[in-house]
């Protein structure tokens, strides 16, 4: 019976150190409640309703594209799955755990990533996997994206990679410690509604290109990306959202690749770099950190633009008359315009 006994006083106190661990793991990761980019995934994991067109890739789709929009205009269901400067290899998977939970009818994927062949920062990938549910998706997604310097076990107890942020924590850090954060995003769009214009009299240029290709890694799991949406009956649209910063400029001889290969493995592929008149972006009032990203007045104007592609050329069906699906983006929307307008 005392041996009985000892041994479940182990396994409590090993629980209670495991407990303990995990909790002040993530105290200590989550030391960043102020930067809202890196809590963007998991908002997806409340959805409980389906979507037909998910978007996948870095900055330029969840600053880009607006689910309320194309809800409101189109009545087309929609979920951004976007991070920070999410690289291709992490966007593969989570193209796979998102096909794992439903099958839309497009995957929209933004190909400024594929100008990335390796990990670029350590911070920047767990940004994004971080957030991520334990799956074995994100432990292939870590493994792809590890730079030499990481350790796999930092992911599973954080406390060992975060340990030196004790200095910064305050009272809010341990009340928000498992929060989900799902409501820093409208279905994956972050919105940014400050204003601060293209400087006209910039007269910085682009480098130039020492290698004209795009990496062979980014490519290979585009190829990855591609064959799993065929496999899955999933139609793969590859775009690139617009731009006008030097910082993230994209080459002709980037683009013409990307078509050659769009045709080649008979996908769309739209590129709007140069359809500012078409689109009405105004980079006077539609950026609100001149000219790198787009603010809210910019992305509803890219979205309705995008909408029309998705509905004339892809034939993405309108679920407007939906009552259902109706009422509960007619929730979404209100919530879209209340922080819009500032009442959030």
């Amino acid at each position: 019976m005392k041996k009985f006994i000892r041994i479940i006083s182990f396994v409590c106190a090993l629980l209670i150190v495991l407990g303990a661990t995990l909790y002040l793991g993530a105290v200590l990761q989550d030391a960043r409640l102020d930067n809202r980019e890196g809590h963007l995934l998991c908002g997806y994991y409340d959805t409980t309703d389906t979507h037909d067109v998910i978007f996948i890739g870095d900055c330029e789709v969840y600053e880009g594209f607006v689910p309320a929009t194309l809800f409101e205009e189109y009545g087309i269901p929609s979920f951004v799955r976007g991070s920070s400067q999410q690289t291709v290899w992490q966007s593969y998977h989570i193209l796979e755990e998102t096909l794992e939970r439903e099958t839309p009818k497009a995957i929209v994927f933004n190909v400024l990533a594929l100008k990335y062949g390796e990990t670029d920062r350590e911070s920047i990938s767990r940004m994004a996997l971080e957030d991520m549910e334990w799956s074995g998706y994100k432990l292939d997604a870590i493994k792809a994206s590890m730079t030499e310097e990481e350790s796999l076990l930092s992911y599973f107890l954080p406390i060992l990679r975060y340990h030196s942020r004790w200095s910064e924590l305050d009272g809010d850090d341990f009340k928000h410690a498992f929060d989900k954060h799902d409501d820093i995003t409208h279905q994956g769009y972050l919105m940014q509604t400050g204003i601060d214009p293209v400087d006209p009299s910039s007269t910085e240029t682009p480098k130039t290109l020492i290698d004209t290709d795009l990496p062979a890694r980014a490519i290979e799991y585009l190829d990855k990306m591609a064959d799993l949406c065929k496999e899955n009956g999933v139609e793969l649209i590859l775009v690139k959202a617009p731009t006008n910063s030097v910082k993230y400029y994209w080459y002709p001889e980037w683009d013409a690749q990307m078509v050659s290969y769009a045709e080649q493995n008979s996908l769309a592929y739209y590129s709007m770099i140069g359809k500012d008149e078409e689109i009405g972006l105004d980079w006077s009032t539609d950026t609100y950190d001149k000219g790198l990203h787009l603010n809210v007045y910019g992305a509803e104007k890219v979205t309705s633009y995008f909408g029309k592609i998705l509905a004339e050329n892809h034939g993405i069906p309108d679920h407007r008359s939906d009552s259902e699906l109706s009422a509960l983006w007619g929730e979404r929307i209100d919530a879209y315009y209340k922080e819009r307008n500032g009442e959030k």
